[in-house]
């Protein structure tokens, strides 16, 4: 019975994480409730996740909140206008779904719209995973996290599915949005860990030429 409470015990590992999945998921709501601080909040989130769940580093709050605060005006500005660009593709959705029930050909892009609505979700969590591991300025923000989503389809496609999944789960049993957040960002970090490391082995390897 004592080893069951231990800390070191698979199943007490599992229920840690899962209330630390919970924490994570909770903070990034709350931090993303006026929306425009959710690049700063999905930022700190991807940070705490990887320094705190998958490096088992730090304390869970204060990686939180300081990435939160050192992130706020970059992440701010590079993810308004994703959202900018999220709002529109929203409202086309909108209105080829009333062309669809008015019969109008045009509302066939529907599809379309919808693909390029998560495409421009994941590009955010590329956006958000690169302000929290680099530094750079809003525009390379933009442009790198764009860049490393197109040169790696694979596995953007994984973390696409990874998205579409979580998207579903929650609108079918809205209580897992409790911990699906930082779960899905969690498995998503191994594949853009994984892309990242290629560009900074290319970057070097580039300098060395150079040199």
């Amino acid at each position: 019975m004592r080893g069951l409470f231990n800390i070191n015990n698979p199943v007490m590992r599992f229920i840690i994480k899962l209330f630390d999945c919970i924490v994570l998921s909770v903070l990034w709501a709350v931090f993303s409730l006026p929306i425009i601080t959710m690049g700063a909040a999905t930022t700190a989130l991807y940070y705490t996740v990887f320094h705190y769940l998958r490096e088992e580093e730090g304390y869970l709050w204060k990686y939180f909140w300081n990435s939160f605060k050192e992130n706020f005006k970059r992440s701010t500005l590079a993810s308004l206008a994703l959202l900018a660009m999220l709002a529109f593709l929203i409202y086309d959705a909108v209105a080829l779904r009333l062309l669809i029930m008015a019969g109008n050909p045009l509302g066939r892009l529907y599809g379309v719209i919808l693909v390029l609505i998560v495409v421009a979700i994941v590009w955010g969590i590329y956006l958000a995973a690169y302000c929290a591991r680099f530094n750079g300025t809003v525009r390379e923000v933009l442009r790198i996290s764009f860049y490393l989503m197109m040169a790696h389809p694979l596995r953007s496609l994984g973390i696409m599915a990874i998205v579409f999944m979580c998207g579903v789960l929650i609108a079918t049993i809205p209580g897992l949005a409790a911990f699906l957040p930082a779960l899905s960002c969690w498995g998503a970090s191994y594949w853009i860990e994984q892309i990242f490391e290629l560009h900074l082995k290319q970057d070097e390897e580039k300098r060395e030429e150079e040199s």
